[in-house]
């Protein structure tokens, strides 16, 4: 079968919209985080490569797993992950479940309402949040708050890219009843600029991702750890800066991605107001909970 490393899109970590295993995280942590980023970053450009047809995607996909689990080592991607995680005593679960995502992205390409989408967000994005949490050892009440933001980044990413989506994989995000609560269509995103009314999808679809953020707000001082915590200050700052865009902006003609300026400039104001708020912010957890 075709290695898997040869259908990489050139995509690599330092393309996404949020750091990965950036300097701020502990340097023990970060081989293994980018073995994680490269199983699911090739993972995901076989389910959205051009060429290969279904049942390949979806072989390729399956022998991945299989690899993960240590059932054969065709598959570079997953013997080092499964390598990774043996050394650290981490079992392949996040991994799986976001290979689940991988498959309803071959299998499915439409959302009818805001819960699937949510399902979806539960194996694209909640898994790598869960990931990096059980790297650094911390409680799965943090769970919560990460699902939250995982699926905010998800969402985020869905609207700046949705009519790339719709022309070049068919896939609409947009949940259908959305669009139709708004009178928008499926072509509306193969425009060149967007319709009042799929902006109006947009823009409801942005106020519940905010509200997804309110629900991770204090994920940043409920870690332990002091590199993670401020790793997810940068994060959060990046999620709400880039809805912000997508409140007033239209991502079919206008640009709805920070810069690299922008990146530096919030990455290092969130880092240090992180520090800040990390420290106000666990003494008033600390005062607020029972027997402290």
């Amino acid at each position: 079968m075709t290695p898997a490393s040869d259908l990489r899109s050139g995509k690599t970590h330092k393309d996404e919209n949020f750091p990965v295993a950036s300097w701020i995280i502990h340097p023990r942590h970060r081989a293994l985080i980018l073995a994680f980023y490269n199983f699911v970053r090739t993972a995901d450009d076989i389910a959205d490569h051009a060429v290969l047809d279904a049942p390949a995607k979806l072989a390729l996909l399956d022998e991945l797993e299989a690899n993960l689990l240590g059932q054969g080592d065709a598959q570079r991607e997953g013997v080092v992950l499964r390598a990774a995680l043996a050394e650290r005593g981490m079992p392949p679960r996040h991994a799986q479940d976001v290979l689940i995502a991988f498959r309803m992205d071959v299998n499915r390409r439409r959302y009818g309402n805001w819960d699937e989408l949510i399902h979806y967000c539960s194996y694209s994005a909640m898994p790598v949040g869960r990931f990096m949490l059980d790297v650094h050892g911390e409680s799965k009440a943090t769970w919560p708050a990460s699902d939250a933001l995982c699926a905010a980044l998800q969402i985020n990413n869905h609207l700046q890219d949705c009519g790339e989506d719709y022309r070049e994989l068919d896939r609409v995000y947009i949940p259908d009843d959305t669009l139709a609560r708004f009178g928008a269509t499926h072509a509306d995103l193969k425009q060149t600029k967007a319709t009042p009314a799929l902006l109006s999808c947009i823009r409801e679809l942005a106020d519940k991702t905010d509200a997804l953020l309110r629900e991770s707000d204090l994920l940043a001082v409920q870690v332990a750890d002091i590199r993670l915590g401020c790793e997810i200050s940068v994060i959060d700052t990046y999620a709400r800066e880039i809805l912000k865009l997508l409140k007033v902006r239209d991502p079919l003609s206008e640009r709805v991605h920070l810069s690299k300026m922008e990146l530096v400039g919030y990455g290092l104001s969130s880092l240090f107001g992180g520090l800040w708020r990390r420290a106000t912010g666990s003494a008033a957890l600390s005062r607020s909970t029972p027997g402290t």
